[in-house]
């Protein structure tokens, strides 16, 4: 009987849960390991804070779903990785062994802004939503797909939003239409202004503009932990684990990588939900495979994929390759997709709780 540890609770393991649950997995043991039993869905993220949903509905019951794939929930983050020990250490101080070992513990919100820890991170969103109140002046910071649906979420719950962009992160015809929807909700939009540093109050200091907020948001680019590289695993510059076709470390084979943590050699694509449940798919395989000493199977990411972008209100963008479009549409597509996916790890036949 193998001992094999998923840590982290993202996309690709909850897919790769639900198919253990589908369809156990037999020869091993197996733990999962995360922060949080409940976990918020990221792309209802937005919904949730306009107002759209209750937090039960945009939740996913991790704890129970582990449960019903025949698995062992352990509550906990990890601080180090041991490959030589093929152990992982908790901040507790707990360690936990492990034969084969997936890694999903997603990224984290970039704090290297001077007085980063005067601001909210967007991330853990479990985290961000329970400290969020009701604030009336918000700054938030970086204006990617995440920030600009934050921004607009919290507009259209009645806050006064500033969104500072250093740089355009999303394609040109996209840009436009995201810009569009952030001035018809009145979002101040500061595109090109970067944030040097927040101080006390919060107060954000951009060149010689200082603004007062009753809350500044971090929604800044994604940052890899830093335990993977410390342990020794081959990562790319950023410090994400680099992996192969089969989703599994081009350093130490007994280590499998997906989601965000991941990039996968001569073919990396963005780190998005929609390529981490592709992730989760192909992952299910292959750790039965390796649990059974079985051939395991390649991995092809999509050439394009599908963006919806929630603005605010019940609309939404609908953007794939250099195809975008906007209206109410959009977002019932978006909610009907969103809220089957929250469904299928609730609706297992098997429940051990």
């Amino acid at each position: 009987m193998k001992r094999l540890l998923l840590v982290g609770a993202g996309h690709a393991h909850c897919v790769a849960l639900r198919a253990f649950a589908d369809s156990p997995l037999y020869g091993a043991r197996v733990t999962v390991v995360s922060p949080h039993d409940m976990e918020i869905y990221s792309a209802m993220l937005p919904g949730l804070v306009a107002g759209h949903y209750r937090r039960s509905e945009a939740e996913i019951d991790v704890a129970r779903l582990v449960s019903n794939a025949y698995a062992e929930f352990v509550r906990g983050e990890v601080a180090a990785l041991d490959l030589s020990r093929r152990t992982v250490k908790l901040r507790d101080g707990r360690d936990i062994g492990f034969e084969l070992v997936s890694l999903n513990p997603g990224s984290l919100v970039d704090r290297s802004l001077p007085g980063a820890e005067h601001a909210l991170p967007a991330r853990p969103f479990g985290d961000f939503y329970a400290r969020l109140g009701a604030p009336r002046r918000v700054a938030v910071i970086g204006a990617g797909a995440g920030g600009a649906e934050l921004a607009m979420a919290l507009r259209w719950r009645g806050a006064a939003v500033t969104l500072y962009s250093a740089q355009p992160t999303l394609p040109p015809a996209l840009a436009q239409r995201v810009l569009l929807a952030l001035r018809r909700l009145g979002v101040d939009f500061r595109p090109g202004m970067a944030v040097d540093a927040i101080e006390p109050g919060p107060v954000v200091v951009a060149g010689s503009s200082h603004q007062e907020f009753d809350l500044a948001v971090l929604a800044t680019g994604a940052v890899a932990p830093g335990w993977p590289r410390a342990a020794g695993l081959a990562t790319d510059a950023q410090g994400w684990v680099l992996v192969d076709t089969k989703l599994r470390s081009l350093s130490h084979p007994q280590v499998f990588a997906a989601g965000d943590c991941a990039t996968l050699q001569d073919a990396a694509h963005p780190k998005s939900g929609v390529y981490a449940v592709r992730h989760g798919e192909v992952l299910a395989q292959n750790l039965r495979h390796a649990v059974n000493d079985r051939p395991l199977v390649d991995y092809r990411p999509q050439a394009r994929s599908l963006l919806l972008l929630s603005c605010g209100g019940r609309t939404a963008i609908a953007a794939r390759g250099g195809w975008s479009a906007q209206g109410w549409w959009a977002w019932r597509w978006k909610n009907w997709i969103d809220r089957r996916w929250v469904r299928s790890f609730s609706a297992l036949g098997h429940d051990l709780s």
